[in-house]
């Protein structure tokens, strides 16, 4: 089945939120619309630091997405691609979309003369891990979040 990478486009909204609500699903985290809406507002404005692939298969629905930013490293003195968040549907799990969504964040990365491609998952997702240690090096640093009130 083929699968094609490209930007989300600004008249995909409801394809794009069908795919983030199930995101926030599977991580069990609640999604406001209001939520929604800002972070398609960041996706959408050439302005904002966020933009976002989507994976779609032949009939032009919409089966996964990665959204990704870049972001500055001081003590290596260049930039970084971070992959914040990577989605694939159920149905199209196992079948190189992830690879794809990685790989095209990486060429974005090597257009924008960056010099890796960074990002975090949760430690009991396996069936991602498995992937992520056949398309990247696990690293040893240990994330940390400071809650803002």
């Amino acid at each position: 089945m083929p699968i094609t990478i490209r930007p989300v486009e600004q008249s995909e909204f409801f394809a794009w939120y069908a795919l983030f609500a199930d995101y926030a699903d599977f991580y069990e985290t609640p999604l406001s619309d209001e939520t929604a809406v800002l972070v398609w507002s960041w996706i959408i404005d050439p302005a904002a630091e966020l933009d976002a692939l989507v994976a779609v298969d032949e009939e032009g629905a919409l089966v996964g997405f990665a959204h990704h930013r870049t972001f500055l490293r001081p003590l290596a003195g260049s930039k970084g691609i971070y992959l914040d968040d990577l989605f694939v549907s159920p149905a199209h799990r196992g079948k190189g979309v992830g690879t794809q969504l990685i790989d095209a964040v990486a060429e974005i990365g090597k257009s924008r003369r960056a010099s890796i491609v960074r990002w975090i998952t949760a430690d009991d997702n396996e069936t991602a891990q498995r992937l992520y240690d056949k398309v990247a090096q696990k690293t040893t640093w240990v994330t940390y979040d400071k809650e803002l009130a």
